[in-house]
């Protein structure tokens, strides 16, 4: 059975066409890609079975369908990329990604999605503000692949690096001008920080400079510190 449905590789901002698009013959939530750790729905009615189920299926194609969708941008860039191919990394068809995400537009955006979760340096000795935010940052980067999907969308495409500076505006200045001795110092002092922080993370976890990945965390976060306390802090250059 075919319906009419957007076009799914659309540009941010371009009027949606319509073209034929095979639906599988399935429940509307009912995803092609299972979960092996499906809840226990054991006494449960059918109906009450499959609501229960679906949540975790939803959540999975959810995962599935972003980590392709962050690899092929990274790949591929914002405009070659295709619905079909992310589907297609996903193991899945075309038509879940344009059911959760409309177009490629709704993609990148969720697919682009990001929270730092930068710490409060104020509740910190002051001393102590650029060992605590270089550690928060290894720790994020370490624990969470999408920090470094972002970056490598980030220095392939535009759009990615549009992303990568509103994060960077959004949730990173404010908090260092909270700490900051002079405010209006503030974003040049946050783009000092972001060179060395960005600037390893590039070679330990994209590059993987061997030099820079057989660094231990503490030791990784003892070189970099001293010189993040001082963009931090430090009255003059």
């Amino acid at each position: 059975m075919a319906e009419p449905a957007p076009s799914m590789d659309a540009a941010p901002g371009a009027a949606p066409t319509t073209a034929p698009v095979a639906l599988p013959d399935a429940p509307a939530d009912t995803d092609t890609l299972t979960d092996t750790a499906a809840p226990t729905t054991y006494g449960l009615a059918p109906d009450e079975a499959a609501d229960a189920a679906r949540p975790r299926r939803s959540d999975a194609t959810r995962a599935a369908i972003l980590a392709a969708a962050r690899d092929r941008f990274a790949a591929d860039g914002y405009e070659r990329a295709t619905i079909r191919a992310i589907a297609r990394d996903a193991a899945i068809d075309p038509s879940m990604v344009m059911r959760y995400y409309g177009n490629k537009a709704g993609l990148f955006a969720a697919a682009s999605e990001i929270e730092v979760h930068a710490p409060d340096l104020t509740h910190s000795p002051r001393d102590e503000a650029g060992a605590r935010l270089v550690r928060h940052f290894v720790e994020r980067w370490e624990c969470d692949e999408t920090l470094t999907a972002m970056m490598r969308v980030g220095v392939t495409n535009e759009a990615g690096a549009e992303r990568m500076r509103g994060v960077f505006a959004e949730q990173i200045e404010p908090v260092l001008a909270a700490v900051c001795p002079v405010p209006e110092e503030a974003p040049t002092r946050a783009a000092l920080i972001a060179s060395q922080i960005l600037g390893m993370a590039l070679c330990r976890y994209v590059l993987h400079l061997p030099p820079a990945v057989g660094l231990g965390r503490d030791e990784l976060i003892a070189w970099l510190a001293p010189t993040v306390q001082r963009y931090l802090t430090a009255e003059h250059p």
